[in-house]
């Protein structure tokens, strides 16, 4: 390559002299001569390149195996990986077998050129260590090329050549075309055919070196910082309709350039571009389920940026605008707004930890977020000030928060232009309506409402949302088939977007239903896959699939089955502590024990779930679970004392009878449970004994029923 000119002239006076004359040539550029065909040398693939390894280490530390032990292998494979697999630093980084052990070698690769020096003395000196090799290179290039080299070190994955013009400035379209022939950048189409550029991680190193000496390092990472802030703004908007999926291939290729960019406005302590990114990656991040990095990311803008619901409070005023609909700067108005959602999305993101909003100071941020906004305000109709109404439901207000939602969709119904807001308005108002029967309203209505909208926008994860909530309104009426067809269909569309943590979610439904529906093999499947992780498992998918196992296992007989479900469920989920989970399972720990003969430990357990069940947020999450504990204390009951507590079981049906709504429809477990404990009294106090005793039992209260055991 030093000598590429006068190599090129020669080889073409030969060959116009020499028609039958072949030449071989060997570069990190082509020659650029009339008939050339080039045939690039791609770095060596992964197991040449660990038997290269392995050859070079033996030869200096005899008896040295790659594969010696699974630490030593992953190691080695890392090594090779890292040192994109190039010949002569996979040659170095063997020399240094002599004194440090492979994973001593890789954790010092982030300073690979003080690390791989021990070349061999017979070679050139460029060649002896990696360097000089890179210097080499270096210093063969313009002024130009090397402005664009080290600019493109602050890529993570590639780029395209917008991108590249972005940060690089205009010499980048030329500069790129000379770096890509001189080997030092890696051209390859995307999956879209879009060409993407990108440097192998040594020359990234070293360009990002050179690009810190010459005082350019701000500079770039800010235009870096600037073009993926607006990639993610603009796209943000294309997740809600019918470029969904090339909106998400969008965010996943260039997701390592996004994580940079939010990490350099989180070092730069830049709160409007940070709160810009986080609320264009919200609704990707809420997609694919990456809660606990979102939570991160909002935790750590939440450091430098003021708390909005911090006393005194300062109610919100509407506002129509998305703090995304305009780059930033953002007004006064916006930018609170934005702040108040990125507490609210840290706020969505803790679901899997509810725990911790049983603090006294949580307890006051969830008291801070129901009086800062009123219902109906135009943020509240959109994500993420729709979160609010999480706040709503942890502080246990039920009746606001029907008020709220309410207020929500005649928000959305009156204001031009909010017609995809109406739609998760509306699938939220659904999901809502089938789980409290004793609200007015129709949830399936809704639903459907909801899910000609997103068909409409062509929005496919909505259309997957809406269907699951008329499933739900389905299955809560007792049509377990319509709600299996809704949550397969929902299923299809969370598939086609690869959305596995929503997949897991309504698979996990789906057998539920099945299962209610008489097609138990094919439920109890599709809940083992869901668990086995095999759909993907999700936070929400895999504590729920267990549980509805558990109740199936117990009904079926299989009661050790059933038992380790409930034991892998608080092993493995710290959302078992959370109290409205606590108390299902001490509900189903409880049946089981009375099922297996343990009477004293089931009415232990099922108090324990009713006082779970009795804090307000149960109430509010799942206000029809104390009638099903009551009638697993009635099961145990009549074990105890010869029979002589047969009468308490039966008032204790009674009154969880009478803390059901009237259009309630019990389930399969509910069912089940019922006539377990109508058999065992009977079989204690007779038919006429059973009918007293529960005449008696009907106008106690839930307390006056749970106190009887």
């Amino acid at each position: 390559e030093h000598v590429v000119d006068a190599a090129a002239h020669l080889v073409e006076e030969l060959l116009a002299r020499c028609p039958g004359l072949t030449v071989l040539a060997t570069s990190r550029e082509p020659l650029g001569v009339p008939g050339e065909l080039l045939r690039p040398v791609e770095p060596l693939p992964d197991p040449v390149a660990l038997r290269l390894f392995a050859e070079r280490g033996a030869a200096v530390r005899p008896g040295f195996r790659t594969d010696a032990d699974a630490d030593t292998a992953a190691a080695c494979a890392e090594i090779c990986r890292r040192l994109d697999g190039l010949p002569l630093a996979i040659e170095l980084a063997a020399a240094r077998l002599r004194m440090l052990s492979p994973r001593q070698i890789a954790d010092r690769l982030d300073d690979r050129f003080r690390l791989l020096t021990s070349g061999s003395r017979t070679v050139l000196p460029r060649q002896q260590t990696l360097r000089a090799v890179v210097d080499w290179s270096w210093d063969l290039l313009d002024a130009g090329e090397r402005e664009v080299l080290s600019r493109l070190s602050v890529f993570a994955g590639g780029c395209d050549l917008a991108a590249a013009e972005a940060v690089c400035g205009p010499a980048a379209f030329d500069a790129l075309g000379s770096l890509v022939d001189k080997s030092l950048v890696v051209a390859a189409p995307a999956a879209d055919g879009v060409m993407r550029y990108r440097l192998l991680e040594t020359v990234a190193e070293y360009a990002a070196e050179r690009l810190a000496q010459t005082g350019g390092r701000a500079a770039a990472e800010r235009a870096h910082l600037v073009h993926y802030r607006e990639l993610a703004r603009t796209t943000d908007p294309l997740l809600r309709g019918s470029g969904q999926l090339a909106a998400i291939a969008r965010f996943e290729l260039e997701y390592e350039n996004l994580r940079t960019a939010l990490r350099h406005a989180v070092a730069e302590r830049d709160e409007h571009e940070a709160l810009c990114l986080v609320h264009s990656l919200a609704t990707y991040w809420q997609m694919r389920d990456v809660r606990i990095e979102a939570r991160n990311w909002c935790a750590d803008i939440m450091k430098f940026t003021p708390d909005p619901f911090a006393e005194p409070v300062r109610r919100a005023v509407p506002v129509w605008q998305r703090c995304t609909d305009a780059p930033p700067p953002m007004s006064e108005d916006v930018l609170a707004e934005a702040r108040r959602g990125l507490h609210l999305l840290h706020l969505a993101c803790m679901d899997t930890e509810l725990e911790a909003w049983e603090t006294p100071e949580a307890k006051r941020k969830l008291r801070a977020v129901t009086e800062v906004y009123e219902p109906g305000l135009p943020q509240t109709c959109r994500y993420p000030g729709m979160l609010w109404f999480f706040a709503v439901i942890l502080s246990g207000d039920m009746e606001r928060l029907r008020t709220v939602i309410d207020a929500t969709v005649d928000t959305c119904r009156g204001a031009p232009g909010y017609e995809h807001e109406l739609a998760g308005a509306l699938q939220m108002r659904a999901n809502l309506l089938a789980n409290r029967v004793e609200w007015t309203g129709d949830a399936t209505r809704d639903a459907d409402e909801s899910l000609e909208i997103y068909r409409r926008f062509g929005d496919a994860w909505g259309a997957a949302e809406a269907l699951s909530a008329r499933g739900e309104s389905h299955e809560r009426a007792g049509r377990y088939l319509r709600a299996a067809a809704d949550y397969e269909e929902a299923v299809g569309h969370a598939e086609r977007l690869g959305a596995r943590a929503q997949t897991a979610v309504l698979q996990s439904r789906l057998g539920s239903a099945l299962i209610e529906a008489g097609d138990v093999e094919r439920g109890e499947r599709l809940l083992r896959e869901v668990i086995d992780g095999r759909l993907g498992a999700g936070n929400e998918a895999m504590p729920a699939a267990r549980l509805f196992l558990a109740g199936h296992l117990g009904m079926t007989g299989r009661i050790p089955q059933a038992r380790e479900q409930l034991r892998l469920l608080r092993e493995e989920f710290g959302i078992s502590h959370f109290i409205v989970f606590d108390s299902f399972i001490l509900g189903a720990e409880a049946w089981l024990d009375a099922v297996d003969g343990r009477p004293e430990e089931a009415l232990a357990k099922a108090g324990q779930a009713m006082r779970g069940a009795g804090d307000p947020l149960s109430l509010a999450i799942a206000p029809h679970m104390r009638a099903l504990y009551l009638m697993v204390g009635a099961m145990a009951l009549p074990a105890l004392d010869g029979g002589g507590r047969a009468r308490d079981a039966a008032r204790c049906l009674a009154a969880a009878d009478a803390l059901l709504p009237a259009r309630h429809v019990s389930s399969a477990m509910e069912r089940h449970v019922r006539d377990q404990v109508v058999e065992r009294i009977r079989g204690v106090l007779g038919a006429d004994g059973f009918e007293a005793a529960y005449a008696e039992g009907g106008g106690l209260s839930p307390e006056e029923a749970a106190a009887l055991f």
